[in-house]
């Protein structure tokens, strides 16, 4: 199929349930064949034939298929609406005004900044970039005047437009805002008098739905009635207020506020902006830009095709419905959790949706269409996000425009987020991240005979601690990434409240992210000074809109990932794992010589499903001057990494020296290690995001399962 046409797909909301809860399932279909619909419980992820292969089990439940297949499409593009029957009245002249900063000036496409719709559906004013360098007023008939001007990149300009339908005058003025050079251009035009106003568009056109979506920063924009600046004002938008909101307000005596489509950028730099103020909650009146987006698209509004109701005796665990129209198949992953307050099982796992989010249909840089062929010549999933674009790209790519992509959701197909997924299939290993690599950690965990049930960040963010209430362990999977404050506060109440912790990942706990306030769907990221980063927030855009938090690393919020898990982010490599050798202290200390029950060797996971060796990729180390508790043991530390492992650029201060002030490959490792609280509270973290590859080698066979269950088996006990 070509990009943007896969036949058979949809999503889940939201991604978890407890027992009662309805979640609702959005499909479409490239046919009208009838679709079947199958409950399966996910049990590994994995297609790699070296491992137990993608194992699925059918959950015998009546959904009520099949159902009728319809094509659902979806419409990028962000922009704001402002709607109501007879919204102005049919004045004979208008003025329309606003400032913009173009971020594609040289686009071939048509770019509206603001345009204004009769009751009919016609755009009979509107503010366009038609071109490179070129500004035009359009009316319902067409071009009404145009201006050739340099456009650049992030630079602001005014441009102001006017029309008297009575006299047959119309005007177009740019004011360039760096320089104060202005063009003008005066003309007269017949044009009909256009029926009342029913919609206003600011960032887009419109064309039975929004259209010509403008790429860049918008602010103030204003109509007034007649064509003089000094006229009676009929709406003036002031986007400096509410910017935690999806609405925006007017300021005119009429209040015609108006709502955001496709969550666009807030808290953005405006006009007013000088650097005296970084953080928008203070001066917002220097953050009253929006920037708009014509690749923006966050939840695809589908209409549901089914719900299921989680039922009471479902266990708690990852699962999937299953769609099938005869030809195609597909798989709509969520997770369901025990009754709240009323564990079914000791062990909690901690599903990390919001890391799975963030990266969802994650376009790798590196990716050739050879990749298409090795994925089906390894059984993976068909469909891959790099190739199919048009579905939407993670925060980890940046937009058409060249400015970083900074909100994410679960409301559309993430296909980076489906059994069989492989994140790089030109390696020799699984070659798999976050869902499916967690699938390891579920599967070796019901092989092990070790009863779990799961929560997401969702219920941590929502409920705090109290949805750990009850259980002896409270277990990551291998990447648990990105958190709000309130998932970090649930997890350190846990730990200060005596809570066993077990943390096998790594690079986890790094980003600060935001869930919007309206819509827990929507999650925002603002990566701000420093950490290893796909692109850069701008200068004094370091502060989210969502909730006035700062934006970036956690440790920038000096929360560091040690106060969590006991150690936090060191150096990252290509995805290969190496091993961990157990230190000379663990030998000799009696504390933590359970941990090393029936294993006999110094070297541990030399061996591993996701990148061949139990520690690589992304290592995480133990360090006090960063918040490590100073009694915490390390137990192993992993070694032979190649030159292709590197210092995080968070621990650099100059080309020759670092943040501990010791040279930099000793710094290149993951750090193993236990801890006992006076309170009781132990702490178990390997360190690295392949850990739980090795888990499921030569059948759960290896010193690196049996030193989990060592672990498991006493933090449970």
């Amino acid at each position: 199929m070509s990009p943007g046409n896969v036949p058979l797909t949809g999503y889940a909301d939201p991604l978890s349930g407890r027992p009662g809860d309805r979640i609702a399932f959005h499909v479409s279909s490239q046919s009208e064949r009838p679709i079947e619909t199958t409950l399966v419980r996910v049990r590994c992820a994995d297609p790699n034939p070296a491992g137990p292969g993608v194992v699925e089990e059918v959950i015998d439940v009546d959904i009520g298929s099949p159902f009728a297949g319809r094509n659902q499409p979806f419409h990028p593009g962000s922009c704001a609406l402002v709607e109501g029957e007879d919204l102005l009245d049919g004045s004979q002249a208008w003025r329309l005004s606003a400032c913009f900063a173009p971020f594609l000036p040289d686009d071939e496409n048509h770019q509206t900044i603001v345009a204004l719709v009769d009751s009919d559906g016609e755009a009979f004013l509107a503010l366009e970039i038609a071109g490179p360098g070129t500004m035009v007023l359009a009316g319902a008939a067409g071009e009404l005047a145009r201006l050739e001007l340099p456009l650049y990149r992030d630079h602001w300009y005014r441009c102001e437009a006017w029309l008297d339908a009575e006299r047959g005058h119309c005007g177009l003025r740019i004011t360039s805002l760096l320089d104060g050079n202005m063009r003008e251009q005066l003309s007269r035009v017949k044009v009909e008098s256009p029926a009342p106003c029913a919609r206003v568009v600011i960032g887009a056109g419109w064309a039975e739905r929004p259209a010509r979506h403008f790429n860049g920063k918008i602010e103030a924009p204003e109509i007034r009635r007649g064509i003089d600046e000094t006229g009676e004002i009929l709406a003036a938008w002031d986007f400096s207020r509410e910017i935690s909101s999806s609405r925006i307000i007017d300021t005119g005596p009429r209040g015609l506020h108006g709502r955001l489509v496709n969550y666009p950028a807030r808290a953005m730099t405006g006009v007013s902006w000088d650097g005296s103020e970084m953080n928008w909650v203070h001066r917002p009146e220097h953050y009253g830009a929006i920037h708009f987006h014509a690749d923006d698209i966050v939840d695809f509004g589908w209409e549901p095709d089914f719900h299921f109701t989680v039922p009471e005796d479902l266990p708690s665990g990852a699962y999937a419905m299953r769609i099938d129209d005869g030809e195609h198949r597909d798989w709509l992953p969520f997770y369901v959790l025990p009754p709240r307050g009323r564990p079914a099982n000791r062990l909690c796992v901690l599903i990390s949706t919001f890391t799975y989010a963030i990266y969802g249909n994650h376009a790798r840089p590196d990716f050739t269409p050879e990749w298409v062929d090795m994925i089906r010549e390894r059984g993976g999933y068909p469909y891959n996000a790099a190739a199919y674009q048009d579905y939407g790209l993670s925060t980890y790519n940046v937009h058409h425009d060249g400015s970083g992509i900074c909100h994410a959701s679960h409301k559309r197909p993430l296909f980076t987020m489906r059994p069989g997924y492989i994140t790089f299939p030109n390696l020799e290993c699984s070659g798999l991240r976050h869902y499916q690599a967690d699938s390891h950690l579920l599967y070796w965990l019901e092989q092990q005979g070790i009863g779990f049930d799961v929560i997401t960040d969702r219920e941590l963010h929502e409920e705090g601690v109290e949805a750990l209430a009850g259980y002896g362990a409270l277990c990551t999977g291998s990447h648990p990434e990105y958190h709000t404050p309130q998932t970090l506060d649930a997890i350190e109440a846990w730990r200060v409240g005596g809570g066993n912790f077990i943390y096998l990942g790594g690079n986890g706990f790094y980003w600060r992210v935001a869930l919007h306030p309206e819509d827990h769907g929507v999650i925002e990221i603002r990566r701000g000074e420093g950490g290893i980063r796909a692109w850069a927030a701008e200068p004094g855009e370091y502060y989210q809109a969502f909730d006035g938090g700062y934006g970036g690393l956690w440790r920038r919020n000096r929360r560091p990932p040690q106060r969590i898990a006991g150690v936090g982010f060191s150096a990252q490599g290509a995805f290969f794992g190496s091993w961990y050798r157990r230190s000379a202290s663990s030998y000799e200390d009696p504390e933590v010589a359970f941990l090393f029950e029936g294993i006999d060797e110094e070297t541990l996971g030399d061996f591993g499903l996701c990148g061949g060796g139990a520690a690589g990729f992304e290592l995480d180390r133990f360090d006090p001057m960063l918040g490590s508790d100073p009694d915490i043991k390390v137990v192993a530390s992993s070694g032979g990494h190649g030159d292709e492992f590197t210092l995080v650029p968070e621990e650099r201060l100059t080309h020759i020296t670092n943040w501990p002030g010791v040279p930099e490959r000793e710094l290149i490792r993951a750090d193993m290690i236990y801890q006992r609280r006076e309170n009781g509270a132990k702490l178990f973290s390997t360190g690295s995001i392949t850990f739980c590859g090795s888990l499921l080698v030569n059948d759960r066979d290896n010193n690196i399962s049996r030193l989990l269950a060592n672990v498991m088996r006493d933090f449970l006990a």
